[in-house]
């Protein structure tokens, strides 16, 4: 099966960019198409724990869920998106770390539904280039936030 596949060198530590990712209130900040976190379990990012989201392009939107299905503190985590009528994706993040940076790989693939047909190089370059925007955002927030910090 084909993955659509991101990295990206992020000038932070895997601790600093994980604590971006264990806050789901933060998810519309870096997640491209999120236009409102709606709630966030505040067992995040437990396994098991959700967060729904309104994601959309303009008036057109749709409420989103995203299930912890695998949780290993400050080196990965794995997601299953629904968005219903579209079925479901996973999305696995893994923080490397690199010296005292951090590489973040990002791996999306259609789990069922619609996606899965539509699968292949035009839908997964369309995805690579949002979750491209996506952690380009993810590492201007980590590496302004650590600014502050230092």
């Amino acid at each position: 099966m084909r993955v659509a596949r991101n990295r990206r060198l992020i000038l932070s530590s895997p601790s600093e960019v994980w604590a971006l990712l264990s806050d789901g209130r933060r998810y519309g900040e870096w997640v491209t198409g999120t236009q409102q976190v709606l709630t966030a379990d505040p067992r995040w990012p437990d396994v098991g724990a959700r967060l729904r989201v309104r994601v959309g392009l303009g008036p057109l939107s749709l409420d989103d869920t995203c299930v912890v299905r695998i949780c290993e503190p400050e080196r990965r985590l794995e997601l299953e998106a629904k968005a219903e009528p579209f079925g479901a994706a996973r999305i696995a993040m893994r923080l490397i770390p690199w010296g005292e940076h951090t590489l973040f790989i990002l791996d999306w693939h259609p789990l069922r539904g619609p996606g899965t047909r539509m699968h292949g190089l035009p839908v997964d370059y369309v995805v690579s280039v949002r979750n491209g925007m996506m952690l380009t955002k993810l590492a201007r927030i980590a590496v302004r936030e650590h600014g502050a910090r230092v």
